[in-house]
């Protein structure tokens, strides 16, 4: 399968923070659980967020949401602190058969800029408009608690 059949969806969002703050959101669980996860952030439960923040370690961030347990995993590709931040990201998958998930930090003169960028096998195309949505409404909720 040629690169190019992949399905990328790509978010970019402004942030009023220093890159380090919001680096650190994504690798922190206290920090997760107040924009990626929880009843803050949607009708769910967290029965365990956990990270090994390192590169080739692994997070396990497991919910209960709507009378099921949905545990989210992957594994850290890179980590680049304050710039860059790439993971796998699978619910449910074999290993191997995980999106990719690269978060790209610049500074800018308010703060810094985020992109997101998730890349999927054509075969989760019917997802994607759910992964855009999922993402930016994420992102919005990180940037409510990076004022």
């Amino acid at each position: 399968m040629m690169k190019e059949d992949f399905i990328k969806v790509k978010i970019t969002k402004d942030f009023n923070v220093p890159a380090e703050n919001l680096f650190d959101a994504w690798l922190d669980p206290d920090m997760l659980r107040r924009w990626m996860f929880g009843p803050d952030v949607r009708d769910e439960e967290i029965i365990h967020l956990q990270t090994d923040a390192e590169e080739n370690g692994s997070f396990s961030f497991v919910v209960h949401r709507n009378g099921e347990e949905i545990d989210h995993r992957g594994t850290y590709r890179k980590i680049d602190r304050p710039n860059r931040l790439v993971f796998t990201w699978g619910v449910d998958v074999e290993a191997g058969d995980e999106s990719v998930v690269s978060i790209d930090i610049e500074p800018t003169q308010a703060g810094c800029r985020l992109t997101l960028v998730h890349v999927m096998d054509p075969k989760w195309g019917e997802y994607t408009e759910r992964t855009r949505e999922g993402w930016t409404y994420m992102l919005g909720k990180l940037k409510e608690i990076n004022q």
